[in-house]
């Protein structure tokens, strides 16, 4: 079974976190013919000292990672998943998914963004965070997971190039969501960091590729 309490034992530092999911954001710009059709975006100034990191993979299943002074907090939600606040007779959050959530980070999960404006809760199934000054990833202690489910939370799907962030791993995901050949020393070159040259983006989004 996977779930969050994998994703905390393989998750980085937040700085290479942050990194990873900027260059995941600049792969898909450069690739996508259109920006509406990217996965992966990356702002600053999502609030004061702020940024965040989403992905939506436009069939209801999203993530987002809230970069601030206080931490970070990252939030996932999978439509199918047996523990979404839709699913249940009382429409809550699951039990334990998000209890612990400190008080310093609560606000980044309680943003009008994030929330169902029917049930007023978080669209969460899966949730851990990291305090600025703590030396671990964090999640709920106790949560229940429901049976016969390889990735009750959503985890599994939602975080599988947060988790393996691997340029072979990158690759592979890109070329199955733009079908089509896509270079790995590219991938490479934008994973470590390095400027989005012209050539660079060439390579990616080669002339003619629509």
């Amino acid at each position: 079974m996977s779930t969050v309490y994998e994703a905390v034992a393989r998750f980085p530092d937040p700085a290479e976190l942050r990194l990873h999911l900027r260059a995941l954001a600049a792969l898909d710009a450069a690739m996508a013919a259109d920006p509406q059709f990217c996965l992966y975006t990356f702002g600053a100034g999502w609030g004061p000292g702020e940024e965040a990191a989403l992905m939506d993979n436009g069939s209801g299943d999203d993530f987002s990672a809230v970069f601030s002074p206080a931490g970070v907090l990252v939030r996932g939600f999978d439509h199918e998943s047996a523990m979404s606040p839709y699913g249940r007779d009382d429409e809550e959050v699951w039990p334990g998914v998000v209890d612990e959530v400190p008080d310093a980070l609560r606000p980044l999960l309680d943003d009008a963004a994030f929330l169902d404006p029917g049930l007023g809760v978080p669209r969460v199934t899966v949730c851990l965070w990291r305090e600025t000054g703590d030396t671990a990833w964090r999640a709920g202690s106790a949560i229940d997971f429901p049976p016969g489910h390889g990735s009750p939370d959503g985890s599994g799907c939602l975080f599988h190039l947060l988790t393996d962030r691997s340029p072979e791993t990158v690759r592979a995901h890109f070329e199955d969501y733009y079908e089509r050949p896509v270079p790995l020393d590219a991938v490479c070159h934008v994973l470590a960091g390095r400027p989005m040259t012209p050539a660079i983006t060439a390579a990616l989004r080669p002339a003619g590729v629509r």
